[in-house]
């Protein structure tokens, strides 16, 4: 029998080890019937879209692969041109994007961003909240601007290296071993993050001799496994010692990933969700527009309005994520008074690691001095470009000339033309010294900028077009007319409750990309601001705090060891209530003062009252299963 069932098992393997075949063949081939009874563009493009959400669903596929299928499968079906689709990988939202991420790998190469953690580490000592706010400020604030999981990736080992660190001092009576310090000593170039499947990540290695290169920003990835360097006790420990250490770990490891994820929520550029978000809504106000006055309107949406609604947000979100925390894995009192002994017995010793290492970084170099100006001054002219209320810079320009792409894309070419040091020429110059090193060069950019992230974005862009135009969207937002009938808040609620679902099992940008179009056309069909429920599916695809499947950081920190599924099944489902809640609550106040959302654009005002829709008159869309017949 047992013979029997590995037979069975082994017969199971080698069939699923074909899926990167099977599947596509299969889901391309099941509902082709779609395609050959029907001349509807809607009907095609709904074919599109279900080919295209079972190869995202399944990653029988990468994710940035199944994203080029718009590009042949569109103009083959009649839906859209080739010159359209393309045009939709190449975007004012995806230069935005392609530009805060240069900017990143600067900040990246030269080691700031880890200069600023420690900078804060250094203001807090051992006791367990304080060191919890201080992992998780300094991610919270990097994940802004640089990539979640090179944010976390490169928190993990300072994680490890403090718990090392807690259980030598506390637990096991202060064992002064150089080996328990082996990880603090890590530097995230050491960090081996290599992404192959959609948006997860596997740590393949954490160790001080590693010579990988860093791949922590690609956006293929499984979890896996990690192995950290770990010195043996010399002591023994009780139980309840153990407890309080395992306790101390989780509640370190998760607030790294939970500080990631809410981090990319505050700026336009932190999360592919937010840009998404962007294009289609763009898109939309621009389409409605024409049909209006013959003029492409603008959204409203930019880096300033979205920082104004999404960083308070955000910044509730950490706080309360970090309470919650200490509430979930530290509210013993036995462990409680334990912890408070590292105050006072060995809160030094836990400074003088961290001040250590902050010291090995060395002096602040020219380098760093100059990516550190040209960080602020990128701030400075996203921020004040179209502030609400007062003139910007921008309204020197010809109106809609300049985007928020236009600095980034400014500040990221300095960065190839800027010296890395003061050039050595001249009389300044020794015989074996470079008389010129840029602050970055295209080499290493093309090494580490994530390239599947911008297609994986074209491809959505693509597919939220052709949606829109096809009118697809527009069946599907007719399809839930039932729902426009409940009260705005409650649909707000649903939506942000559906899509932090969701996003726990799937690619967060993919959820964004197939759900924004029929927000779209929901929220126009009910008479609604479409940046209302838009806006709050696009921040709630960022609230996947409960499985290490749906975000890298999460993938990272359940990498490490210290946790297991239960523990962030169980730390993550009121994690996501909480954030939910902050949600729904921000954008029904200070979202509703920014946006007006009690209002409809008077350009959608006009397709309502014209029953006019966006893009070309829509044929019935027609059912797989009963072609003859339109879907009701």
């Amino acid at each position: 029998m047992p013979n029997v069932r590995t037979k069975v098992w082994n017969i199971v393997k080698d069939i699923w080890s074909l899926k990167p075949v099977l599947l596509p063949v299969l889901v391309t081939l099941l509902p082709l019937p779609m395609v050959t009874n029907s001349e509807s563009k809607a009907t095609r493009c709904g074919y599109t879209v279900i080919v295209m959400a079972v190869l995202w669903l399944t990653e029988a596929l990468p994710i940035p692969v199944t994203s080029l299928v718009p590009i042949f499968m569109l103009p083959m079906l009649g839906v859209s041109t080739a010159k359209e689709v393309s045009s939709s990988y190449v975007t004012d939202t995806s230069m935005l994007f392609l530009g805060g991420l240069i900017v990143a790998v600067a900040v990246e190469e030269w080691n700031l961003h880890r200069r600023i953690a420690l900078a804060i580490l250094r203001l807090v000592g051992a006791q367990p909240n304080l060191l919890m706010l201080g992992l998780m400020l300094p991610t919270w604030f990097l994940s802004m601007w640089i990539s979640n999981t090179a944010a976390a990736a490169m928190m993990i080992p300072i994680v490890g290296a403090v718990t090392s660190h807690v259980k030598s001092v506390v637990i096991e009576g202060g064992t002064e071993n150089p080996d328990d310090l082996c990880l603090l000593a890590t530097k995230d170039k050491d960090v081996h993050v290599e992404m192959q499947k959609g948006e997860r990540v596997v740590l393949t290695s954490v160790s001080k001799k590693s010579d990988e290169k860093e791949k922590s920003n690609d956006v293929n990835s499984t979890p896996k496994s990690a192995q950290y360097n770990r010195s043996p006790s010399r002591n023994s420990a009780t139980p309840d010692a153990l407890k309080m250490h395992s306790k101390l770990s989780k509640a370190l490891a998760l607030s790294i990933a939970y500080a990631a994820n809410t981090g990319g929520i505050a700026t336009l550029t932190g999360s592919p969700p937010n840009l998404v978000f962007k294009a289609v809504i763009d898109e939309a106000f621009a389409q409605a527009g024409k049909l209006y006055d013959g003029q492409e309107w603008d959204s409203g949406v930019n880096f300033t309005s979205w920082l104004l609604f999404a960083l308070p947000i955000s910044f509730l979100t950490l706080i309360l994520g970090w309470l919650w925390l200490q509430m979930f894995f530290l509210r013993c009192k036995q462990s409680c008074d334990c912890f408070r002994k590292i105050k006072s017995d060995r809160d030094k010793e836990v400074r003088e690691i961290i001040a250590k290492e902050f010291k090995a970084l060395g002096r602040i170099t020219f380098a760093e001095c100059l990516i550190s100006i040209l960080f602020i001054s990128l701030a400075f002219l996203w921020i004040f470009r179209d502030p609400p209320n007062i003139k910007g810079w921008g309204d020197f320009f010809p109106k809609r000339y300049v985007s928020d792409s236009t600095p980034v894309m400014l500040i990221a070419v300095l960065l190839f033309v800027l010296p890395a040091k003061v050039p050595a020429i001249f009389c300044a110059r020794k015989s074996d010294e470079d008389r010129y090193t840029p602050l970055l060069t295209w080499e290493k950019t093309a090494e580490k900028v994530p390239w599947g992230v911008i297609v994986l974005l074209g491809g959505g862009f693509a597919l939220a077009q052709a949606s829109g135009r096809s009118g697809l969207s527009k069946w599907f937002g007719d399809s839930l007319e039932f729902f426009a009938s409940y009260n705005p808040f409650v649909m707000c609620l649903v939506v942000s409750l559906v899509v932090a679902s969701v996003t726990e099992v799937t690619s967060n940008t993919a959820t964004a990309t197939l759900l924004m179009p029929i927000l779209q056309e929901l929220s126009i069909a009910a008479g609604m601001n479409p940046i209302y429920l838009m806006m709050a599916a696009a921040v709630a695809c960022s609230f996947a705090f409960m499985l290490p499947v749906a975000t890298p950081p999460s993938a990272i920190v359940f990498a490490h060891g210290y946790l297991s599924i239960p523990d962030m099944a169980s730390a993550g489902l009121a994690m996501n209530v909480i954030a939910v809640f902050i949600l729904t609550v921000g954008i029904n106040t200070w979202g509703n003062l920014l946006f007006n959302f009690a209002t409809i654009p008077v350009i959608f005002q006009e397709i309502l009252k014209n029953q006019t829709l966006i893009g070309p008159v829509i044929e019935p869309i027609e059912s797989m299963f009963n072609v003859s017949k339109p879907l009701v």
